[in-house]
């Protein structure tokens, strides 16, 4: 997850608040806090700057509030396209003569849309599908002609960007930039044309790059073959249920206007959160949004998600056969990033399963020898939406995925009679904080941290403002949540069963 949580007791709050005093600079939480400034655009796009002039560079971080949850079926993996198309270029960047090369995208959407109507056919006439790929594929070639590779990223980089990235999640697509402070401008200009005038080139050829991504990831690799079985088990109704990547019969049948209606939909200023760190003034950077981003339309704010996971009424079990050693999941339904309950399933998940000092490494690795790895997570596959806190075993050689369960259970069992000793909550709660300060001290992680607390918890105060809420956790909050919702009817289990 981008945030970090913060993890404390007032016992030695002060000498904590002083080391992250002399880490930032001699500034508070409430100092920093104070100093970020927002403006949300005519269109509705929001903005969010933290000035630091420590070094003369800038972090960007632009978040679509759009993730493969928001996908529905026949689409799904299209989040994921878009990250790649995002890259591609615009009327201007990309392109040698961007209304010849439109007409030949045009045309090219045409016979594909031919060619797959013949295909779905009862009796489809091969000779016609035939003349038709052959086609397709000059076109592709005609279209490639038109295209200048890579000039995003060679502009970018020219420009002194060393840290242009974009990633998709299950809530989430975003883009990341990292420029000298005097190119401001510059990328403003370049980001605000990527929203307004994309162009979706070289599709077809990159969501053929998008399903090798998925059978190298997913169905080649046992784990990988368990993880998406088990997700759509586990979630019978939400949109958590199917893979970032999407289906393979859905990267196959989508189709370039089918991103450009997505992100249409998706991507427009209404839905975007910008958050800018580093060297940078805001009474510079507004006015510059106003002029460039302002050129985008406004619309609507997308409908959310209506889908709610629903009660589950009893376990759930999947298994997948594979040449592969014993793998196990042990999932459980726990709410979104905003509930009350989330501080202290994030210390049970750290306690019961992070690291080498974590009670399932000690117990199934070290003492009892029946795991190689063993290891707890919470907000599995995101947390803007109820989800679940999922425990893991590698079963050893020799041993058993029912083995490692009943020690997983055993574990469980002690946290729900015995909670968990105040020695590992004010560990957790340290090494939570001194996370929190290394992410604070990036300019791209607290960009990150500032957009992801604005759109997912509520306001970009909550980076901050969460402070008293985990100060406060206790070894029985630990516990209790253990009780609600660490439960045999609120479970699912995944586990490979060994080919022989």
């Amino acid at each position: 997850m981008l945030r970090k949580k913060l993890f404390f007791r007032p016992a030695f709050v002060p000498a904590l608040l002083v080391l992250l005093s002399l880490a930032l600079g001699g500034q508070s939480f409430e100092g920093i806090k104070k100093q970020v400034k927002t403006h949300v655009l005519p269109n509705g796009m929001k903005l969010i700057v933290l000035e630091r002039h420590d070094v003369p560079v800038v972090s960007f971080h632009v978040y679509a509030d759009v993730g493969s949850a928001n996908e529905s079926y026949g689409i799904t993996g299209i989040s994921h396209i878009l990250e790649h198309m995002a890259f591609k270029g615009t009327t201007t960047v990309g392109t040698k003569d961007f209304a010849a090369e439109s007409k030949v995208l045009e045309e090219l959407d045409d016979v594909y849309a031919q060619m797959k109507r013949e295909e779905s056919k009862a009796a489809p006439d091969q000779a016609k599908v035939a003349e038709l790929k052959a086609k397709f594929q000059d076109l592709e070639k005609k279209a490639k002609d038109y295209v200048v590779n890579n000039e995003y990223f060679d502009m970018m980089m020219r420009q002194g960007d060393a840290g242009v990235n974009a990633y998709t999640s299950s809530d989430a697509t975003q883009y990341i930039n990292y420029l000298p402070s005097n190119r401001l401008e510059f990328w403003m200009a370049m980001t605000s044309d990527r929203f307004l005038n994309p162009v979706f080139r070289e599709f077809y050829k990159e969501r053929d790059v998008i399903m090798e991504e998925r059978r190298l990831g997913v169905e080649t690799q046992p784990t990988g073959k368990l993880m998406e079985d088990f997700m759509a088990v586990a979630f019978k109704a939400h949109p958590y249920h199917h893979e970032v990547i999407g289906h393979m019969s859905d990267l196959q049948s989508i189709r370039r206007q089918d991103v450009a209606d997505y992100f249409k939909k998706f991507y427009g200023p209404s839905n975007l959160t910008v958050a800018v760190v580093g060297d940078v003034k805001a009474d510079e950077a507004f006015p510059l949004a106003d002029l460039y981003f302002s050129r985008i339309p406004s619309g609507p704010k997308p409908e959310p998600v209506r889908t709610k996971e629903p009660e589950q009424w009893g376990e759930r079990r999947v298994t997948v056969s594979a040449k592969s050693q014993p793998f196990l999941f042990l999932g459980y339904h726990i709410p979104d990033a905003k509930s009350k309950d989330n501080p202290a399933l994030e210390a049970l998940a750290n306690i019961v399963g992070r690291g080498r000092s974590s009670r399932l490494y000690q117990n199934l690795v070290k003492d009892k020898k029946i795991a190689i790895q063993a290891s707890c997570m919470s907000g599995f596959p995101g947390d803007k939406f109820p989800n679940l806190i999922v425990f893991i075993a590698v079963s050893a050689q020799g041993k058993t995925s029912a083995e490692c369960q009943a020690a997983i259970e055993e574990e469980i069992e002690k946290i729900k009679k015995e909670s968990v000793t105040e020695e590992e909550l004010t560990k957790f709660k340290r090494s939570t904080i001194k996370g929190l300060l290394g992410q604070m001290k990036s300019n791209t992680q607290m960009a990150a941290m500032l957009a992801y607390a604005d759109v997912v918890l509520g306001g970009y105060e909550k980076v901050f403002d969460q402070i008293a809420d985990y100060r406060a956790i206790t070894a029985e909050d630990v516990k209790r949540v253990a009780n609600q919702y660490l439960v045999k009817t609120n479970r699912t289990i995944g586990e490979i069963i060994p080919e022989k």
